[in-house]
């Protein structure tokens, strides 16, 4: 399995521009700058931030924690969404980073510790400012709306100086209670802010916080990530505490978003005004001086993708030498690297892995090479990182529960269904789940006849037109081909889709009843129920039982359902063949001995019995029931 999470270990040789970002960073200087990483979901925005952290750590590596020039601070807007002002939050991390580091600074002065409690303290301040505001206008007795500072300023001395009067509203009171513990912190300030406006406060916080950094001799690189998570008052209230401290100098602001939700935010946050898409661009570039896109997967990078994780996977197995993937990892980023000089052969990834790697890689490789087109232009893939790493995880799963069940399936079977599954319409896979209940062994005669046309190279009809789509063509050309395999292993693997199926077997009223009757049936044969299901023909009774096996598909072939099933085959022994089918599709480790002497009675069983006796995975109960001791 793969983390779905943002990493530092580069598969897509992001780190060529990550290193790119950190240089144009050192070379800003102490100048302020500010980079926007825009991409889509999952394609690995965060990681790509991730990666121009690592870039910049390493230029401060060798030196100590009270030397190094870099300061990373990491906020993630999204975690403060529906918990806390995501804009106080912002401004509360950098007050704390600030503070941290000054204490971490060898033998910091009481000068420079103070300076940063000042800091604190005006951050407080601009936060009671915002909390008390309303209460300004008229709400505190005594307050005089006069606008601006002053009047703010009055408001909250009245409300603490006057806490105890009774003419104070309910909301006052939990004010004058919220700002108790700042009253000692905050006397200076209000005094000394009493006479200021907002514009000037905002200025002197801009100094105080420059002067800090110059201080402490760092930069504070501040990694803003899932800012496109957010609703769009979280994310504007984010943008808007980084305007308060953008641009100040020792400043890098590293900002992962997708632009055009960042754009859909501005204009939900200013609905009531008519913005232009001009408008929506201004505000956005006044925030960002170098926008970066990640730059989208094509073929090849797709092609060495799947083949780096496959091999991680190995790795992780022990089924490769560590020592080795190591060497993989940097062998294949440096093709990738020079891929723009013509690509990169299936040949020359084989060339990477050692004698001992190649033999376990081999089958990864193909595989890449045959999906790496289809996942680059498949709609519901596009190429995208983290759809490509659960399309796989999904896949991991189905190959563990298949060799679990005993099932012995091919991978390359296993990733052609389940990609057909991910890309093709819903209509187009009930196509094929309809077409395998109506065979009467798990081929499909429709997929034979499609796959030896394209082979001579000719065009193929079919009978639903969802299977003529530009996707389905290619998913037909991929191996192995389908049409002569039983298909039922990989359907079962994926009932969670192919038990939509009711449209197939529509019942009438008088089977519907039958069916009932049959869900409830508990240990033995009724001859009643026989009888009823004779009068209802072959044709309604073959649909009561293909109904039946999704039920016993559905409760690990609980035995009532079983002795149910069996019932059908007593009214129409030919039906026995079906039955079959339906049994075989139950995963050798999963037959019980408990069905053994009901089917030992059957004549149309016995083919069956033979083989399963014969299979060194049907578990030695099951065996023993087959063959008891006397050969009986």
């Amino acid at each position: 399995m793969w983390n779905d999470v943002e990493t530092t270990q580069d598969f897509l040789n992001f780190s060529v521009i990550a290193e790119t970002v950190a240089e144009l960073i050192v070379e800003s200087g102490e100048k302020p700058i500010s980079i926007g990483v825009s991409g889509s979901w999952g394609a690995g925005k965060s990681s790509m931030v991730k990666m121009i952290g690592k870039a910049l750590r390493t230029k401060d590596s060798d030196k100590g924690d009270e030397e190094k020039n870099y300061v990373f601070l990491e906020f993630n807007a999204w975690l403060y969404q529906g918990y806390d002002d995501a804009r106080a939050a912002l401004l509360q991390a950098v007050s704390d980073k600030l503070l941290e580091e000054c204490k971490k600074r060898s033998s910091p002065t009481k000068n420079l510790t103070s300076k940063v409690k000042g800091f604190i303290s005006r951050i407080n301040w601009l936060q009671v400012a915002k909390m008390t505001v309303p209460l300004s206008m008229g709400l505190v007795p005594g307050g005089v709306a006069v606008g601006g500072i002053a009047s703010l300023i009055g408001s909250v001395t009245n409300l603490i100086q006057n806490k105890d009067d009774e003419t104070q509203t309910e909301k006052s009171e939990a004010v004058s209670a919220a700002l108790e513990d700042l009253t000692p912190d905050m006397k200076a300030l209000l005094k000394e802010n009493a006479s200021k406006s907002t514009p000037q406060q905002i200025e002197k916080i801009r100094a105080e916080f420059a002067e800090l950094l110059k201080d402490l001799n760092i930069t504070l690189v501040i990694l803003v990530d899932d800012l496109d998570r957010c609703l769009p008052s979280t994310a504007i209230s984010t943008l808007e505490a980084m305007r308060l401290l953008l641009f100040v100098e020792r400043t890098a602001f590293i900002i992962a978003a997708d632009e055009q939700m960042i754009r859909n935010s501005v204009k939900a946050h200013f609905a009531d005004v008519e913005l232009s898409e001009g408008l929506v661009t201004s505000y956005f570039d006044k925030l960002i001086q170098i926008p970066l896109s990640v730059p989208h997967l094509g073929i090849t990078e797709v092609k060495i993708y799947l083949v780096m994780l496959f091999a991680e996977l190995l790795d992780r197995r022990s089924e490769i030498n560590s020592d080795s993937w190591e060497k993989v990892k940097v062998d294949l980023l440096s093709l990738l690297s020079n891929a723009w000089q013509g690509g990169i052969s299936k040949e020359k990834i084989e060339e990477v892995f050692d004698s001992d790697s190649i033999g376990k890689m081999q089958e990864y490789i193909d595989m890449a090479e045959q999906l790496a087109g289809i996942m680059v232009t498949a709609e519901h893939i596009n190429g995208n990182p983290r759809l490509i790493k659960r399309f796989l995880n999904n896949l991991i799963i189905r190959d563990k529960v298949a060799r679990l069940n005993g099932m012995s399936l091919e991978m390359s079977g296993l990733v052609k269904m389940q990609l057909f599954e991910r890309c093709a319409s819903p209509a187009a896979f009930e196509f094929l789940v309809k077409k395998s209940v109506e065979s009467k062994d798990g081929k499909l005669v429709f997929l034979q006849e499609i796959e030896a046309k394209l082979e001579s190279g000719d065009d193929y009809e079919t009978e639903d037109s969802n299977w003529k789509t530009p996707f389905i063509n290619e998913w037909l050309k991929l191996e192995p081909k389908l049409g002569n395999m039983d298909i039922r292993p990989l359907l079962y693997l994926s009932r969670d889709r192919s038990l939509s199926l009711a449209a197939y077997d529509e019942l009438s009223q008088k089977a519907s009843e039958i069916f009932a009757a049959l869900t409830s049936v508990d240990k033995d044969i009724l001859n009643e129920l026989v009888d009823r299901i004779k009068e209802i023909g072959e044709t309604e009774a073959e649909k009561l039982l293909v109904r039946l096996g999704r039920v016993g598909s559905g409760n690990q072939w609980e035995r009532k359902t079983f002795i149910a099933s069996l019932h059908i085959t007593k009214a129409y022994p030919n039906l026995g063949s079906r039955f079959v089918n339906i049994l075989d599709s139950i995963p050798a480790k999963a037959r019980k001995p408990t069905f053994i002497p009901q089917l030992r009675k059957e004549t149309w069983a016995s083919e069956m019995l033979t083989r399963w006796q014969k299979d060194q995975d049907t578990p030695q109960t099951v065996k023993n029931a087959i063959t008891p001791k006397g050969g009986k």
